[in-house]
């Protein structure tokens, strides 16, 4: 298994949670934000954020103290 993978799925993953939350910003500034589009992109940044962790949490060894 190459160990560039993860890092690069990880990067992604952030690089789309960023992309996510500008939008979220840019449609909640809008005159009449359409709130079912705003929730549905929330919950969508929730699921990739608890990727993000998963991975995460997966790249740090087990260290016994």
């Amino acid at each position: 298994m190459n160990d560039d993978e993860p890092g690069a799925d990880l990067e992604a993953l952030k690089a789309e949670h960023r992309r996510l939350d500008e939008r979220i910003r840019a449609l909640s500034a809008e005159h009449g934000p359409d709130q079912l589009e705003i929730a549905r992109l929330k919950r969508n940044k929730l699921r990739l954020k608890d990727q993000i962790q998963r991975i995460s949490a997966g790249n740090i060894p087990d260290i016994i103290a």
